[in-house]
């Protein structure tokens, strides 16, 4: 049996505009939405031409906003944006680009700011176990090897 339609195409455009006024999106987010409503694939690609050539929809826009917005407010490193942004199915292109956005003197802050206040919290006495855990929590947050180890040395220090 197949499901009704909940929105005609007039309706589910008006809306999809206005999901992405709201804030940016993917075309992956839009699609899951459509497929919500029971949209067929022929709609949903007529759907997401019209929203790309009236510029609600844009993925290089996407994706340098999803970067700023993980960088500068969960303090995500660039591996970790890139991983999320490639579960979106965003293009190496525009991933590339936002990631060339990122402010790297923004980025080591944030980087030193989360060891600083791991470090801080931690209550290890191993000072080598204490690094170790440091260490994995910065791999988490989706920081490249090379500046987690410079910013370990760096903390560890002082």
């Amino acid at each position: 049996m197949k499901s009704e339609r909940k929105y005609s195409l007039l309706e589910a455009k008006a809306r999809l505009e206005a999901l992405c006024a709201y804030q940016e999106r993917c075309s992956f987010e839009l699609i899951k939405k459509m497929n919500l409503w029971f949209i067929d694939r022929e709609d949903q690609d007529r759907l997401l031409a019209e929203l790309i050539s009236t510029n609600f929809l844009n993925e290089e826009r996407f994706a340098a906003a999803f970067t700023s917005g993980r960088t500068r407010i969960k303090r995500w490193g660039k591996i970790k944006i890139r991983v999320e942004l490639k579960k979106k199915m965003i293009s190496n292109y525009s991933i590339d680009k936002a990631l060339k956005g990122i402010d790297l003197d923004e980025y080591w802050a944030n980087l030193i700011h989360l060891a600083q206040r791991k470090w801080d919290l931690s209550n290890e006495n191993d000072p080598f176990k204490k690094k170790m855990k440091l260490y994995r929590f910065l791999n988490t947050k989706g920081y490249e090897a090379d500046l987690i180890k410079d910013a370990v040395e760096e903390i560890s220090k002082s």
